[in-house]
């Protein structure tokens, strides 16, 4: 996720200062995303020698504890959504989910919030379902034993009229979807964690004037019945819930090609489609610019989708990265910044959603390498303003501010009541590049490139954390660096740049913060 407030000066002989963060920015790997799953649910599992109590569950991740639930791994969602025309009422829709039970299980959770249910079955036969907050909990007629795979089907409507939380997007003419860090369940019943990650399909049905995206590539044939067409969507790579998108207006299509043959497909209001097609032409070299740096592209396709809305961000979602219109309309902008921040959610597709956080603790991991990624591009795309150098100085003198305003980097503070995206501080952007910056002066640049480039390949279609970038690093390097990341990472004051002893943080500092602990075997009866 990138901010419009992160839009540089337009002074030609001033440096950009660190920019603030102050709001929001293959095959599947079986073995590694059950673990992650299994991993966060040692947290907050209830040990089945008892019943199942009814209610809200959750993974018991430390930022968002009600996040997620336990007692399952879902292999695919295949979500209908039936489009009127009139993006002020709720769309009639049905999720199916296939899971694989990881537990016992006499119930079922799952998130789902902004919709009502009118009805559900689990494998086939109806399941009573309540409501308890944001859980939907469906009752089986029949027990789910540990191992099983269980279809899930839910009728129910996704309502966008609300605004302000994330979920759906209402735009000039239709929908878009921005899901990040918890709103996917306001759009659909799932398993709203990044650490369960799943294929997708869509089936959405609109007015025939109107085109349909949404992640992966078209499977199949539109289908047509009087004034409605359907439009099928598929992914090939498993994916995180809040990386969901789906785009339904007045559109363009623009398809090109990337490296090696890449399908590129944007998105862009059919009528904005002359002025916005000069910032398209770009993507193809930022791809390639990418591969450079870290290795081939996750995914089976890329493109930009180009929503006429006020958002505040752009957003990563998978394959289809959200941008506002008004960021590639703005004269004052230098066309260098637009591309970087084009960049910041290009890189995303390889940190962030091909390796995903194991939990939102571990989001410093998508914005730091998303902001240094884009922070080279403009420093090799940009003029003077676009000193990586100069960046990093100024992240440094405000870093211990941003501490203690945010929390360390690895260790956010958690997000106050009603502002789950709070956890988009600066402290988790260019704060936490900084420490990238500084890893890349201790190891030096090859060993740097290295790890980066071993991290997307040993993960690519799962979840990783902290302490496995920790790992890796240390083994590429040789070195114990354990000391240096438990400093960077969970420390109030920032340590000294190394190679700069000059470098001072003006910032307020506090003490130092412990490293989370490994979660402890949850014990016959009561929760981890």
């Amino acid at each position: 996720m990138s901010l419009p407030s992160r839009r540089p000066s337009r002074a030609p002989d001033r440096p950009v200062p660190a920019p603030p963060r102050d709001a929001p920015g293959g095959r599947l790997r079986r073995t590694g995303r059950r673990a992650a799953v299994l991993g966060l649910a040692a947290v907050a599992t209830l040990a089945l020698t008892e019943p199942q109590p009814l209610g809200a569950q959750g993974l018991g991740d430390r930022l968002f504890p009600t996040l997620g639930n336990t007692g399952y791994d879902v292999t695919s969602y295949d979500v209908t959504l039936d489009y009127s025309g009139h993006n002020d009422r709720p769309l009639n829709a049905t999720t199916v989910i296939t899971a694989r039970a990881t537990d016992e299980l006499d119930h079922v959770n799952l998130d789902f919030a902004r919709g009502s249910v009118r009805g559900a079955t689990v494998g086939g036969l109806p399941a009573r379902h309540e409501q308890h907050g944001e859980d939907l909990v469906l009752t089986p007629a029949f027990h789910i034993s540990r191992g099983q795979e269980v279809k899930i089907s839910v009728q129910h409507t996704s309502d966008p009229r609300t605004v302000g939380d994330g979920g759906w997007i209402r735009t000039t003419d239709g929908l878009a979807m921005a899901n990040q860090a918890d709103a996917a369940h306001r759009v659909f019943p799932c398993n709203d964690h990044p650490s369960d990650k799943a294929f997708f399909t869509f089936h959405i049905t609109a007015p025939q004037e109107l085109t349909v995206v949404a992640n992966g590539l078209p499977a199949g044939q539109q289908s047509r019945r009087a004034a409605q067409r359907t439009w099928t969507y598929r992914t090939a790579h498993p994916m995180a819930t809040e990386l969901a998108q789906v785009s339904i207006g007045k559109s363009s299509v623009l398809t090109q090609h990337g490296p090696h043959g890449l399908p590129v497909r944007d998105v862009v209001p059919a009528v904005d489609r002359p002025v916005l097609q000069k910032w398209l032409a770009k993507t193809p070299d930022q791809i390639a610019w990418m591969e450079r740096k870290v290795g081939r592209y996750p995914f089976e396709a890329y493109g930009v989708l180009i929503a006429d809305a006020r958002t505040g961000f752009e957003l990563e979602t998978q394959t289809l990265s959200l941008f506002e219109k008004a960021m590639f309309t703005a004269d004052q902008l230098p066309s260098w910044y637009v591309e970087s921040v084009m960049v910041h959610e290009l890189a995303h597709q390889w940190f962030g959603d091909s390796v995903s956080p194991r939990r939102w603790s571990d989001v410093w991991l998508n914005e730091a390498h998303a902001t240094w990624y884009e922070a080279l591009y403009a420093q090799e795309k940009g003029d003077r303003r676009a000193s990586l150098d100069f960046r990093m100085r100024r992240a440094y003198e405000q870093s211990d501010g941003w501490r203690a305003e945010g929390g360390p980097p690895a260790a956010p503070r958690v997000p106050g009541a009603g502002q789950k995206i709070g956890i988009f501080r600066p402290v988790v952007y260019d704060g936490s590049a900084l420490v990238l910056y500084a890893l890349r002066r201790k190891i030096g640049p090859a060993a740097f490139d290295r790890v980066e480039r071993e991290w997307v390949a040993q993960n690519r279609d799962g979840v990783a954390d902290t302490a496995d970038f920790q790992a890796l690093a240390s083994k590429v390097t040789g070195q114990d660096l354990s000391g240096f990341f438990r400093a960077w990472l969970y420390g109030r004051r920032t340590p000294p740049m190394p190679g700069h002893p000059e470098w001072k943080p003006t910032g307020p500092a506090t003490p130092p913060v412990k490293p989370p602990q490994p979660a402890k075997p949850a014990q016959a009866g009561k929760p981890a």
